[in-house]
């Protein structure tokens, strides 16, 4: 294995935070977790999205920026390598669904400034539900700020990742399908994608598996 930075990416619900905790703990990898429990903007979002789209997702921009800047730069010696629960494009691809065209295009320069100054991951890796086990995924962990998650809001959100997949050529992608797995209580499960990860000869662009 050749990897020194692997993202586990996903839609909401996915389960990506879960799989970066399980896979950190097994192979003894530096874990980056996406900080956003405390934005005071997540919950006026939810309640009222055109009022507070532009200011969620500027917050989100700068903290991850200074997180994974901060993160990536400093190395630690005694661990085999680097995953993380989200990568810099999610704030492109998220912020292309809550954002008017002029607030968006203001934001694109802003994402462009500082994208090109960040560390690339060796593997991208996108674990594919669709949106009916999504949504059952996140009312079952009852964060009361998601519960008005619609369905339409999600697969817009899965079809800005599939778009961004496409239109991407310099990156290794791996999008494992799990929609007939629970690698989060399985064992057996999470082994199967464990090994789609780390056995994976992937080329540059989408690489894609059935699970």
């Amino acid at each position: 294995m050749d990897y020194k930075f692997i993202v586990i990416e996903g839609n909401i619900g996915a389960g990506k935070t879960s799989l970066s905790h399980k896979i950190a703990e097994e192979y003894n990898a530096k874990l980056i977790l996406e900080q956003f429990a405390n934005n005071p903007f997540l919950p006026k979002f939810y309640e009222d999205p055109e009022k507070y789209s532009f200011p969620l997702e500027m917050s989100f921009l700068a903290d991850r920026y200074n997180q994974l800047k901060r993160e990536l730069g400093e190395r630690d010696l005694f661990k085999s390598f680097t995953i993380a629960d989200y990568y810099f494009m999610k704030s492109l691809i998220f912020s292309k669904q809550t954002l008017k065209d002029d607030e968006y295009n203001l934001y694109r320069q802003f994402f462009h400034i500082i994208y090109n100054s960040l560390v690339k991951p060796d593997l991208y890796v996108y674990l594919h539900s669709n949106v009916d086990k999504l949504l059952t995924n996140i009312k079952s962990r009852g964060r009361e700020y998601e519960q008005e998650i619609s369905v339409d809001y999600l697969q817009k959100i899965q079809d800005s990742y599939f778009e961004f997949f496409k239109q991407q050529q310099e990156l290794s992608f791996l999008i494992i399908d799990t929609n007939n797995i629970d690698f989060v209580n399985n064992t057996t499960d999470y082994a199967k994608v464990s090994k789609a990860i780390f056995d994976c000869d992937c080329k540059k662009g989408i690489n894609r598996i059935i699970l």
